[in-house]
């Protein structure tokens, strides 16, 4: 060392703008990390139909179906989300989801269906601890008779790395239809979903249409849904159901007899937050009034509830309690030629899911 030379200084600016560029690459690498692995699912895609059902459905016999947004298997009734304001992001193991998801079939079952829509089942996602929850349900029909399935992948996301400590994680989730008659075909539509970089915030959406050969050589058309909630605007909402009502309107003028099911992440009745919640003033996007104005000729809600008016969600902020904030988001719409003798939404406290079911009586017209 020369005798003039000295000891280098510590820059002290130096470990600040270390970690900031270290921040920038990791918040970069995540972002490309989204955007590389981003997909649609095909719209118009062929669903496999699995089962060996063989009954048909004839007109003038009465028969039950049920819609049950089961929640990824999480929300038991003391569970809050994240994305309501809530804490958790994961269900709490995978013995609570395997229980969830087994009462949540029971119930559907106790009803005797002919039909269930489920939403929200999940396959293979870090919320749901990689359980199978389509595999469960339709093993447990399998116990009760000969049923017919279609699942139909609503979304696959990203990894989620939000909330820090336990980040959401990757999600596969979707539309199982269950049926005791027999499906000769079905068919995934893709919902209109956000544009520009909204669209990697977005989950993929979409609606199944299953068709159901009838003793009269028409067709029962089943269509399962579960429109999109968080962030999504009036706007985006109302093109979602235009296009759904446009499919329905197709097989109506067939000839066929259509009923559309499901979670429609709107207030179906349109007053049921005022009903449940008297002077709230709270408004979230999974709820706005559904737009009437958009359901073609020859086809109607059915909210005539024949034991009273009984809510489908809770806002899962809170545990569910006296206080939580309820709306009546599930139910069914069928076409004119289908006559709905009894429709009831099922009070269960939440305890396996954030939804209450639907159960609907049916005829088929005669021609």
């Amino acid at each position: 060392m020369g005798v003039n030379s000295k000891p280098g200084r510590f820059k002290w600016w130096k470990t600040p703008l270390g970690l900031f560029i270290a921040a920038v690459l990791i918040v970069g690498g995540y972002l490309g990390y989204v955007i590389g692995t981003y997909n649609r699912i095909d719209d118009n895609l062929e669903l496999e139909v699995e089962g060996n059902a063989e009954e048909q459905p004839s007109a003038g016999e009465e028969y039950t179906i049920v819609s049950y947004n089961v929640g990824f298997g999480a929300y038991t009734a003391d569970f809050t989300f994240f994305m309501d304001e809530g804490k958790e992001s994961r269900a709490r193991s995978k013995e609570s989801v395997e229980n969830c998801i087994n009462e949540t079939t029971t119930t559907a079952l106790s009803y005797d269906p002919d039909v269930v829509f489920f939403q929200e089942v999940d396959t293979d996602s870090t919320r749901s601890h990689n359980v199978d929850e389509a595999a469960i349900i339709k093993g447990r029909f399998a116990d009760e008779g000969v049923f017919d399935d279609v699942f139909a992948q609503n979304y696959h996301s990203a990894y989620l790395f939000y909330p820090i400590i336990e980040p959401h994680g990757a999600s596969n989730s979707g539309l199982l239809t269950m049926s005791r008659f027999d499906v000769s075909s079905s068919l995934r539509r893709s919902l209109p979903i956000s544009k520009g970089f909204n669209k990697f915030l977005d989950l993929d959406r979409c609606y199944s249409i299953s068709r159901v050969p009838m003793e009269n050589g028409k067709e029962l058309i089943l269509v399962n849904l579960h429109l999109s909630a968080y962030g999504t605007d009036a706007a985006q909402g109302n093109s979602q159901l235009e296009m759904v009502f446009e499919d329905l309107k197709a097989e109506y003028e067939k000839g066929n007899y259509v009923i559309c099911g499901g979670d429609f992440n709107h207030d179906f009745t349109t007053d049921s937050k005022e009903y449940f919640n008297p002077g709230t003033d709270k408004t979230y996007s999974w709820c706005h009034s559904f737009p009437d104005e958009v359901i073609p000729e020859g086809f109607t809600k059915c909210t005539d509830y024949s034991e009273g008016m009984t809510a489908t969600s809770r806002y899962t902020n809170i545990p569910y309690g006296k206080d939580s904030f309820t709306v009546i988001l599930d139910g069914f719409v069928v076409s004119d030629n289908v006559d709905c003798t009894y429709v009831q939404n099922i009070d269960t406290g939440y305890l396996y899911t954030d939804h209450n079911p639907v159960v609907m009586k049916f005829k088929l017209m005669e021609e």
